[in-house]
């Protein structure tokens, strides 16, 4: 976001507290398999379309509900997603094979979860772009991660301020969806948002979050 911008949600979604799954056997859990079906059946991912690559991973967490771990940014002068709540991720490396390395990479060094070891690769999304002109050109391709009940997160606080698992059905339901007013150069615009608790998503994570939530109902 640019330099003196704001971000003022309209509205939040109420909590439902819920429990944790210690089930062992978390890949047979139906949602999970329905979930990996569904992104499976798709096309692959198109090649991304800008030269500069990034990739981020939307981690699901079984339990009680399906889980998806978001993480508020790091606040960084002149960082333009400064502060923002996101998936874990970042740019690819020379050495990243692909962007799907990069995915686990970034997530291992951002938030501690090892996906190699304590996780699942159930497919990918459509890549995605910055819609604004005062942000950089880059190309952004989502990976769907499947991830163990009980893991610990250990936060890299040079990147990461917070992170908290959000409930699927909660990020679904209507009365979390609204608006956020971002005052850029005097003005201000409205987005739509989806609202957790002090949580905001908006921007390329919403249209992320939203391309997963179609998949989703399809599952």
């Amino acid at each position: 976001m640019p330099a003196g911008a704001h971000l003022l949600p309209v509205l939040r979604a109420p909590y439902s507290a819920r429990v944790e799954s210690s089930d062992e056997n978390w890949l047979a859990d139906a949602r999970i398999v329905a979930i990996e079906r569904a992104l499976r059946s798709q096309p692959p991912p198109p090649a991304p379309p800008r030269p500069v690559e990034a990739a981020v991973a939307l981690l699901l967490r079984p339990g009680t509900d399906l889980d998806i771990l978001l993480i508020r940014r790091a606040q960084h002068h002149g960082d333009p997603w400064s502060g923002h709540v996101a998936l874990p991720g970042g740019r690819r490396h020379a050495g990243d094979a692909d962007l799907s390395v990069t995915a686990r990479r970034e997530t291992l060094e951002e938030v501690g979860l090892d996906l190699d070891r304590h996780g699942r690769l159930l497919g990918g999304l459509k890549p995605v772009a910055p819609a604004s002109r005062r942000l950089p050109s880059l190309s952004v391709t989502p990976f769907v991660f499947g991830v163990a009940p009980g893991r610990e997160l250990v936060l890299d606080e040079r990147e990461v301020d917070a992170a908290v698992w959000v409930p699927l059905s909660e990020l679904r339901d209507e009365r979390a969806a609204g608006e956020i007013l971002i005052e850029i150069e005097g003005g201000s615009q409205r987005f739509p948002s989806l609202t957790w608790h002090d949580y905001v998503v908006w921007g390329l994570t919403l249209r992320i979050l939203h391309d997963f939530f179609e998949v989703a109902r399809a599952s």
